[in-house]
């Protein structure tokens, strides 16, 4: 049994028989028995003050007699507890600690920070003097204390949220016993590479701490890294992408594809199957086509047939990588700043813990572009989808070589569909109609019509303005010849921008003749 605990019983028995003076005597004694620490420990166990505790011991040690030890005083005296000499005490601190449900909504502390210090001046202030250690006595007393906010709203839960956590658990477990690689997958958040803070703390000489930029507000040309993480559940081993680009659906299943590629195939020599956990959202989405044909290029490339399983709307949380790998990668980094890729792969690559995690990682430099439409979105995939909410749950087989072909035949037959509007589109430019009058003559659908022409040209109405800019600078370009001005005296006589002038009346007119450059 530890002296914690040995204290604490004890105290518990000896109580209810003990009077103050052997309370602080015997408190003392046990506090000079520990040695070092003692009185500190004692008052804990007890919860005593240490000030009496070490009053006890001083006793003890002196060897006094009796008569010379502090009196014991008789029940009842002493100065009474605030909260007995003004019994509105304790119920004027509960209306200002929790004035919704206890007092006044429109309490003087009810968009403050309530620290006891506040408390007691403004409980001063409304007629209950007090100071702020009692103010603390009294909230503890009342069983308060200081805690944070506690992140357990997870917005609104699925239906079946907790059936997909049985289903997905039920796979995992069945996948091992197979020797069929289980990893969980997921977007780390993005940092800013450079010297920026970095929060956390770290042994440094002191007052030699690791000078940084004071603000770190959100560059958008500046450099950020983008780590996707890939977590072999079974093995404790984990793999970071490091991206410079964007977090992108393609993104994603390279990353994925790499780890197979450098570690996944090797522990798993003969692995034909590989069951992957994934968020809802974010680039691995259940929702997007162009993770969907990715992953199936994957399958194509490698021979794998690759099992997909979402986690519920809302429980990104759950996902095994984030607290089993990329809460170890931030606390391995606290306190230094990311001043360059280099850093950052160094840092991840060396994280480890005691129960043997082992992490590589390696910096990818591709360009992943955002905004790439899905052409075909899922027609030639050989995707399964479970009986079971086949949304969240869905494999992807490698396909033959026949049905590859099958697929891009897929794509050329829609690539000749837009080559069939092209001469369709060019008709209605040139016959001055408008869409609706055009279609309506044709007897087309204005629906696919209009589909069409926006792949073709882009937006229905293009910018006014610019429309009429060659016009305008037509008329420009003809004053400024017929004025016998030279460009540069033109422009600065009509108060315009000469870049903007010659560079219209190059596309006009040609190139400037040199009598017309400005002089140095």
């Amino acid at each position: 049994m530890d002296p914690f605990t040995a204290i604490q019983r004890k105290y518990r028995l000896l109580l209810p028989t003990m009077t103050e003076r052997a309370r602080r005597l015997w408190a003392g004694a046990e506090a000079e028995a520990l040695g070092w620490g003692g009185v500190a420990l004692v008052s804990r166990a007890t919860g005593m003050a240490i000030s009496t505790v070490r009053k006890g011991r001083d006793e003890v040690r002196s060897g006094k007699p009796v008569s010379g030890i502090v009196r014991e005083r008789r029940g009842g005296a002493g100065r009474k507890p605030l909260e007995k000499k003004d019994p509105g005490l304790v119920s004027a601190l509960e209306a200002m600690v929790d004035p919704l449900s206890r007092g006044d909504p429109e309490s003087p502390l009810r968009w403050t920070a309530k620290s006891t210090r506040r408390l007691a001046r403004e409980l001063t202030k409304a007629g209950h003097p007090v100071s702020a250690q009692t103010i603390g006595s009294l909230l503890r007393s009342s069983g308060y204390s200081l805690q944070g906010t506690s992140k357990m709203k997870e917005g609104q839960g699925h239906p079946d949220r907790d059936a997909q956590f049985e289903y997905l658990n039920a796979r995992a477990k069945q996948f091992m016993a197979l020797n069929v690689p289980v990893v969980s997958i997921d977007s780390k958040k993005k940092e800013q590479v450079g010297e920026y803070a970095n929060p956390g703390r770290e042994w440094q000489p002191k007052g030699k701490a690791v000078e940084v930029m004071t603000y770190d507000f959100p560059d958008p040309k500046g450099r950020k890294a983008v780590p996707y993480g890939i977590y072999d559940v079974a093995n404790n081993v984990g793999y970071i992408n490091v991206g410079t680009s964007h977090d992108t659906s393609t993104f994603a299943a390279h990353s994925l594809e790499r780890w197979w590629l450098l570690m996944g195939r090797f522990r798993y020599p003969d692995a034909k199957e590989l069951f992957v956990t994934a968020d809802c959202g974010g680039s691995n989405s259940s929702k997007s086509f162009i993770w969907k044909r990715c992953l199936q290029s994957i399958a194509d490339r490698q021979g794998l047939t690759i099992h997909v399983s979402h986690f519920p709307p809302g429980t990104s949380k759950w996902n095994k990588i984030e607290h089993r790998l990329f809460s170890f990668i931030t606390l391995n980094w606290r306190g230094r700043p990311l001043v360059t890729y280099e850093t950052i792969v160094s840092l991840i690559g060396s994280t480890t813990t005691r129960n043997g995690l082992q992490v590589a990682a390696e910096l990818d430099v591709g360009h992943y572009p955002v905004g790439v439409a899905a052409k075909g979105r899922l027609r030639g995939l050989a995707l399964a989808l479970a009986s079971f909410h086949g949304d969240w749950n869905y494999s992807l087989r490698p396909r033959t070589p026949e049905e590859i072909a099958a697929a891009q035949r897929v794509g050329r037959g829609s690539e000749k569909a837009e080559a069939k509007w092209k001469p369709i589109i060019e008709e209605q430019l040139k016959s001055g109609l408008n869409p609706s009058q055009f279609c309506r003559k044709r007897g087309i659908n204005y629906g696919s019509y209009i589909g069409a022409r926006r792949r073709a040209l882009g937006p229905m109405r293009p910018n006014k303005l610019r429309a009429k800019a060659p016009a305008r600078w037509a008329l420009l370009v003809a004053e400024q010849q017929k004025s016998g001005l030279n460009s540069w005296q033109f422009c600065k006589a009509r108060k315009m921008s000469y870049a903007s002038f010659i560079d219209a009346r190059r596309k006009l007119v040609g190139l400037i003749h040199p009598k017309t450059q400005p002089a140095d």
